[in-house]
């Protein structure tokens, strides 16, 4: 590990953050939305776009944005992995960082080893690669601290490269790795000489990149069913906090402070697969833990603060219609935005009770992977082809209020991101920012 001498500084992503910010790949509130206001409902690639930049490679991490700083990881063509920081102005890029190198490309879905985004408190900003590389950089450019994950623990075992992004949470860095033991032959990005894997919480201090606990997560799922590129989620209500975990066929919360586990529900593969692992993370509202099921089996709500097994004491309500399977919901105004990316259905849930408010086709033949982003009573919705498909949030019906189609290369699997009264979409290679 490389360290080096910080200044005293205040570290922890809030959960009501800046609202021109978006911190976190789910942004300010981690749920996919933001109180940001005036922003865009009808543009065209070249129309109401103020400007573009161009990006060395594909990544489906999704930006961190604070203040006038965008940063975005990528690939090169030397397969060189690199954190890029964007100038939220004009889109001029102020600097980029080689952070690792060894980038690979996996199956026909294309995911890459940079497919972790960023998380940033304003001062530092922290990225993961596939790889295991993780660093510190502050806003100038500076590596605070670098250390590699996979060298520490083993290379991650996951079928689809490694997807997780870090959780920044009052001064600590989660992370969280739920992966295949032992390693398949198959997985050639994961062999090091030990097919033995553990799952993992894993906690770093924020500052100097040491490790604070490691909590080996157990399961008795088997094969792929063992495997989550799901983000850890930290949840506040009733003054307590827990941090979230979702994978292996369970949804766990913990102690933030120690990793312990406190309880556990089942679920969420009913049918026991071998090939069900989980791709979208849970959403939290109000003492409610929102986890949808692998390969568009059902959405759960369940509520948190139970101990042990609460599988069939603390399931609220179930969504079995349109389920996702890769898209994360996001909560806006107290209701649930549900996208079945596969179905391209957009549901609208009422969180508390799981009745329908609405429900619609986005009218759009193409698959969509990225999650939806909810804020200033719309929906936003973008596919694999770079379609954007704006969906209104403030009436009782549903409605599409415009299509847009992007250009800028695919696949595009970054969800939209919101600041400062603009849209900040990155399609494969190319990152625009939308509005005035």
């Amino acid at each position: 590990m490389i360290i080096r001498t910080l200044a005293l500084i205040t570290l922890g992503l809030s959960l009501s953050a800046q609202a021109a910010n978006w911190p976190h790949w789910r942004g300010p509130d981690l749920n996919g939305s933001s109180p940001e206001t005036n922003l865009p409902v009808n543009w065209t690639e070249t129309e109401g776009v103020k400007w573009s930049t161009s990006l060395p490679g594909f990544s489906g991490a999704t930006p961190a944005i604070w203040g006038d700083s965008i940063f975005v990881s990528s690939p090169d063509a030397q397969k060189n992995l690199l954190l890029i920081c964007v100038e939220k102005k004009d889109g001029k890029i102020r600097w980029q960082k080689q952070l690792g190198i060894g980038d690979q490309v996996k199956g026909r879905t294309s995911p890459n080893m940079a497919s972790p985004s960023p998380v940033t408190d304003g001062k530092i900003v922290w990225v993961l690669f596939g790889t295991g590389e993780l660093a510190a950089v502050d806003f100038q450019g500076q590596v605070l601290w670098q250390r590699n994950l996979a060298q520490d623990f083993g290379r991650f075992a996951n079928m689809w490269l490694y997807g997780a992004s870090p959780t920044l949470y009052k001064g600590r860095l989660y992370i969280q790795v739920l992966q295949r033991d032992p390693v398949p032959g198959d997985y050639t990005h994961a062999l090091d000489g030990n097919t033995k894997r553990e799952s993992y919480l894993l906690c770093l201090d924020a500052v100097s990149g040491k490790d604070l606990w490691k909590h080996v997560r157990k399961t008795d799922a088997v094969m792929e069913s063992m495997e989550s590129y799901a983000t850890p989620t930290p949840h506040e209500f009733d003054g307590k906090s827990e941090m979230l975990v979702f994978g292996g066929d369970y949804l766990t919360g913990h102690d933030p402070e120690s990793g312990t586990e406190l309880w556990r529900c089942s679920g969420f593969n009913p049918k026991k697969g071998e090939w069900m692992r989980i791709v979208s993370s849970p959403v939290t509202w109000k003492g409610m833990v929102f986890a949808a099921g692998p390969k568009r089996e059902p959405l759960l709500a369940v509520k948190a603060g139970g101990t042990g097994d609460i599988s069939g004491t603390h399931v609220a309500w179930r969504f079995d219609e349109f389920p996702p399977d890769v898209c994360t919901p996001a909560l806006y105004q107290d209701k649930l935005y549900v996208l079945d990316g596969d179905k391209r259905t957009l549901t609208c849930l009422d969180p508390k009770t799981g009745a329908k408010v609405w429900q619609g086709d986005l009218g759009v033949r193409e698959n969509f992977k990225a999650s939806p982003t909810a804020a200033d009573g719309k929906i936003y919705c973008i596919s694999e082809r770079g379609t954007v498909v704006v969906c209104d949030a403030a009436g009782s019906e549903f409605k599409v209020l415009s299509t847009v189609k992007m250009g800028g290369g695919e696949p595009t699997r970054s969800s939209i991101a919101v600041s400062d009264g603009q849209l900040f979409i990155r399609a494969a290679e190319t990152l625009y920012c939308v509005g005035k």
